[in-house]
């Protein structure tokens, strides 16, 4: 009995000796020494860039906040939510592992903040997973080309300046436009798998009327939003954007087409901004700080086309232009790291005609790739017949032009009705694709 007992005693001392030894891990609490703006100032522990820390004090629920910077032997810390009750010397401690959000098909028709936190009153959300809020980088060799077209249902966007599934596009256009407009438009038009929208940044009003009169309750059954109006903090607006994006992954591992609607990119940039000065960053171009610039890409580069057994994202980002300046540093910045770019004017828009789409100065990169030939030189001849008319419009309104000079613009000025309206559509009219390329061919007879 006592040599079991022992042979049983050594196998144990044996398996112990195998297990890893492991310490657990000591968690050091700091304490709260500066806040000024929104740049919360900790000593006395330690966390990585981009880890989270809850702030405790006293009654109060605690504040979570993100390292965002470091000098010395203090942290910089940007809070997430209400620093209401915040006191000098109010505990730090640090939380264990990375940001993960979760994701699930149960995120369809729901309107969520940039916590994932439900804000419509229908409950709670069953995830299926948790993934990382920053995504995971794909090896751009591995993504499959783009090679079909996808549908926005906005006949000029489909005939002029067809999108690809994949594509990344930039909505250019200043306040008041009609951009949101069109981006409902969109949502309830395109026949992608799955619309997310990311709404950073803008007014709680606009969110509302988006969400109720521009997507509507059909366009919202297939769409999950992302609110974070601009009373938000900034962490919790670059957030928002970033939640948008890693659920439009989830959706693209799934198989699903994709359509990825932001408005805005501008206020994205913005929330950087604000973060990159108040630690300290100098700015480089009109206030905005280089990271700012280094920010967009790395946000950006994460739509598109996934690999060859997975589905796509096509984004679309608006891009607010302050003063109707298209060489402002962040629409010239998104036009370099995006696939194109659709300019909304102001002067068509006071003219009346919705959209606003100025076809002159929009280009689709990819519209070679997944158009016909006949599609393309009709679209070319469209743009050759406007651009002639609008180059001389002024000759031709004050009665300076004269008839039988040039035939281009003659048939310019014979078809501008006609191309005026087809430009033209109706906030309820959907024109699907084939339907865009048959307006496209009969305004050109």
């Amino acid at each position: 009995m006592s040599k079991h007992f022992n042979q049983a005693l050594l196998e144990q001392v044996r398996s112990l000796r195998q297990m890893p030894y492991q310490v657990p891990a000591l968690q050091v609490a700091g304490r709260l020494v500066r806040m000024v703006g929104m740049t919360l100032e900790v000593v006395g522990t330690y966390a990585a860039i981009g880890s989270r820390c809850q702030i405790f004090n006293g009654k109060h629920a605690p504040v979570e906040a993100e390292v965002v910077g470091f000098h010395n032997d203090r942290l910089y810390l940007m809070p997430i939510g209400d620093t209401q009750g915040l006191a000098p010397n109010a505990k730090v401690v640090p939380v264990e592992g990375g940001i993960k959000v979760g994701v699930g098909p149960a995120l369809l028709g729901r309107v969520i903040d940039g916590s994932a936190k439900p804000l419509d009153g229908k409950g709670s959300i069953e995830v299926e997973r948790y993934v990382s809020l920053s995504g995971e980088k794909i090896n751009p060799l591995d993504r499959h080309p783009i090679s079909e077209p996808l549908d926005v249902g906005i006949k000029a966007i489909n005939a002029l300046l067809t999108l690809g599934q994949g594509q990344r596009v930039g909505l250019m256009a200043g306040t008041g436009v009609g951009k949101s407009v069109l981006l409902g438009m969109m949502t309830r038009f395109t026949n992608a798998d799955v619309v997310v929208v990311g709404l950073i940044g803008e007014r709680g009003r606009e969110v509302n009327e988006f969400v109720r009169h521009n997507l509507g309750e059909e366009g919202l059954k297939r769409s999950v939003v992302v609110a974070t109006p601009a009373d938000d903090p900034p962490l919790m607006r670059m957030h928002g954007a970033m939640l948008a994006t890693a659920i439009a992954e989830y959706f693209r591992d799934q198989g699903k087409r994709v359509l990825l609607l932001m408005d805005s990119l501008t206020r994205f940039a913005q929330a950087q901004r604000e973060i990159a000065l108040a630690v300290g960053e100098p700015p480089a171009s009109k206030g905005y700080p280089p990271s700012v610039f280094a920010k967009l890409p790395q946000l950006v580069e994460r739509a598109g086309n996934g690999k060859s057994d997975s589905g796509s994202i096509t984004a679309i980002y608006t891009v607010l232009a302050e003063g109707d300046d298209q060489s402002d540093p962040v629409v010239d910045s998104a036009r370099g790291v995006l696939d194109g770019h659709i300019v909304l004017s102001r002067e068509v828009a006071d003219s009346g005609r919705y959209p606003a789409i100025d076809v002159e100065s929009s280009v689709s990169r990819v519209m070679v790739e997944v158009a016909s030939e006949q599609q393309l030189n009709l679209a070319r001849q469209f743009k050759r017949l406007y651009s002639a008319y609008q180059q001389n419009q002024d000759l031709i309104h004050v009665g300076a032009y004269r008839r039988g000079s040039d035939p281009l613009i003659d048939e310019s000025i014979a078809k501008h009705d006609a191309l005026n309206g087809f430009l033209s559509q109706g906030i309820k009219q959907q024109f699907g694709f084939q339907a865009s390329l048959d307006a496209l061919q009969k305004t050109l007879r």
